[in-house]
């Protein structure tokens, strides 16, 4: 997995560039150490087999801040997908669905619904997340951006659902809908290990794995 050393004008075109985005007015600050971007990074390198390009950004828990950075990483870093973590609590701070809604040409609901869900497998608290996920489609270029939890447990239990101990699925992660989504807004195929998510494509959309 490379990451944002590689401009999108060399990207190939079976490349998925992925901008990652840590909200966190003390991380960002200097106060701890960012553990929101490890995470992500950690779990892409695990569950993608199709070439990724990540793009990191460590920003301050600001609504214009926010906006800006999910702007800048479709329209000038051309990043097909954008996960956000950080920032989604009822907290006065708490601004990242704002933001991310403020850029959106279209809301996809279905995410967030079904993130409050693996969350309330956990804990009773999952109800206070606002997290959203959002279209932005500019001319030539379309991107999904994802609000995740700030936790990076919650970020991997998000993003791959709940299993039983002999793999079979209790609650499906959201990531199991992304390549199919990327697919249908323009964006490269994606292929994942099947034992960490299994992407779901109607049969006339799949591809044979190499």
């Amino acid at each position: 997995m490379s990451n944002s050393s590689v401009p999108a004008s060399q990207s190939s075109s079976d490349t998925l560039r992925v901008g990652l985005v840590s909200v966190s007015d003390r991380a960002s600050s200097g106060v701890y150490e960012d553990q929101g971007i490890p995470a992500l990074v950690a779990w892409l390198e695990k569950a993608m087999r199709t070439p990724v390009q990540t793009v990191p950004r460590l920003i301050q828990d600001d609504a214009s801040t926010i906006s800006a950075t999910l702007i800048e990483l479709v329209d000038v870093q051309r990043c097909h997908l954008v996960l956000t973590t950080g920032g989604t609590g009822p907290a006065r701070r708490d601004v990242t669905p704002e933001a991310t809604q403020a850029v959106a040409t279209r809301e996809m609901p279905g995410f967030g619904e079904q993130m409050r869900q693996i969350s309330l497998q956990f804990v009773p608290t999952a109800i206070l997340s606002r997290q959203v996920a959002v279209l932005r489609e500019i001319e030539g270029h379309a991107a999904l951006i994802i609000n995740l939890p700030g936790q990076p447990k919650a970020i991997s239990e998000t993003l791959e659902g709940l299993k039983r101990e002999d793999g079979s699925q209790v609650v499906s992660g959201i990531f199991a809908a992304v390549p199919y989504c990327i697919d249908l807004i323009g964006g490269p195929y994606i292929d994942t290990h099947d034992a960490v998510v299994k992407a779901f494509r109607p049969k006339s959309a799949r591809r044979p794995q190499a």
